[in-house]
């Protein structure tokens, strides 16, 4: 059975690869369905032109190098979306730094290594340890209260 797709986070840290690898899923006439991915990047105008092919669902800007702007997708992604897992080029990620590779680790519990086949694409679990904080979007830490009042007294006493 292949690898569903659907409702993942893929990581734009390679515009050529992103735009191959969602041609390869979602493009029409062969794509089976519309897209649920979600891509964030630094590189908006590409991010845009994916979802303008409908290629994409959804995309967020990410500077993957600031945890400010990780936070923010977290919690973006938190409110409105349903992430199943995060998806990685395979050479961008074994060829991030232990800082980078931490990011990464923390977005989600799962993730995947995507590795550029002759006829499709190889998908293979991350076994690095996942982290659960901040920079997580499955999790309640990622959401942001309604209530800004009582979270700032609940962290005062």
């Amino acid at each position: 059975m292949p690898f569903e797709v659907n409702n993942y986070l893929l990581i734009d840290n390679d515009s050529e690869f992103s735009r191959q690898f969602t041609e390869h899923y979602f493009a029409q006439p062969h794509g089976t369905s519309p897209s649920t991915l979600v891509v964030a990047g630094a590189n908006t105008r590409q991010l845009v032109k994916l979802m303008f092919d409908q290629l994409i669902k959804d995309y967020c800007y990410c500077d993957f190098s600031n945890e400010i702007s990780v936070s923010e997708l977290a919690s973006y992604l938190h409110e409105h979306h349903d992430i199943a897992g995060v998806l990685y080029n395979q050479t961008d990620y074994l060829l991030a730094d232990d800082k980078q590779r931490f990011i990464f680790n923390s977005l989600h519990s799962v993730r995947f290594l995507i590795k550029e086949v002759d006829n499709g694409y190889l998908f293979e679990p991350i076994t690095d340890i996942a982290q659960n904080n901040h920079l997580s979007c499955q999790t309640e830490i990622a959401e942001t209260p309604q209530n800004l009042e009582a979270l700032c007294e609940k962290l005062n006493n």
